[in-house]
């Protein structure tokens, strides 16, 4: 049996395995927040300014917390304009984007397409024994996730680790966003294949010392690079490449699973990835 290149194969979703240009998600995704801002009685400007503000939060903060620790901080203090909530203000708040990321989110999804070659690929990988990770902009909660994976058409329970606000302390491009999952996954960097769509968060995974497959149906090069200089192709071709790929001979990333609160504090995640 030949040997296999790859270790474990991180995804990226979005303009990847979710056939989406991400203005046409973020359209619908605020129309129906604002819309159960509204009905909760919330100023729907302000709401979403503070949203926003609380985005740009995660993306830079101490990496002792969670993204979603970071969002939280930021929101309370930008929705109440640096007064401190009270509990009850803060559970209703809590208890509000809960609900709306397990039901009215869902409709940011409608009329989206799925590509085939999305299931087709992640399903032969994971018959070959790659160890799977989801490696999405960790901006949201699990539940958000889900969604998203059934617009694509994908099984999210083929991955072993998927990236979420709440388990996650970096954001893409960081490379300490992939420093921390290559530390998750324990094997090697360069055994790692990264599949992503954009040159500059996903191509930042190189900085690490992994390697890439630049998918091109919706790509983005904010940086121009020069995508000739890394394997790349639309998610088709990419699933005919991977076809020839031997079956997996690692195993070991296979034993990281983060889908539920009691793995993720069971004692084997480091402090930081909590």
């Amino acid at each position: 049996m030949n040997q296999a290149p790859y270790d474990a194969i991180f995804f990226d979703m979005d303009g990847t395995l979710l056939p989406i240009e991400v203005r046409d998600f973020l359209v619908p995704y605020y129309k129906l927040l604002m819309e159960a801002c509204a009905r909760e009685g919330w100023g729907p400007e302000h709401f979403q300014q503070s949203v926003n503000k609380s985005i740009f939060g995660m993306m830079d903060h101490p990496a002792s917390e969670t993204n979603e620790t970071a969002f939280w901080h930021m929101f309370f203090g930008e929705l109440f304009d640096g007064a401190d909530p009270t509990n009850e203000e803060k559970k209703r708040l809590y208890d509000f984007f809960d609900d709306f990321y397990r039901t009215d989110f869902n409709h940011a999804g409608d009329g989206v397409e799925p590509n085939p070659a999305a299931q087709r690929v992640v399903s032969m990988l994971a018959d070959k024994g790659y160890p799977l990770y989801l490696t999405t902009m960790p901006m949201f909660p699990l539940s958000a996730i889900e969604w998203r994976m059934k617009w694509a058409g994908c099984d999210i329970s083929l991955f072993s680790r998927v990236t979420t606000f709440d388990n996650s302390t970096w954001t893409k491009p960081h490379v300490g966003y992939y420093e921390e999952n290559v530390a998750l996954a324990d094997v090697p960097a360069n055994r790692i294949l990264m599949v992503g769509n954009n040159t500059e968060d996903d191509l930042n995974c190189l900085q690490a010392g992994m390697d890439a497959y630049l998918i091109t149906d919706y790509l983005i090069n904010p940086n121009d690079f020069d995508v000739s200089t890394v394997k790349n192709g639309n998610l088709s071709e990419f699933a005919t490449w991977a076809e020839n790929l031997p079956p997996c001979t690692n195993t070991h990333a296979l034993g990281w699973r983060d889908r539920a609160d009691a793995l993720r504090s069971d004692g084997k995640v480091p402090e930081w990835a909590r």
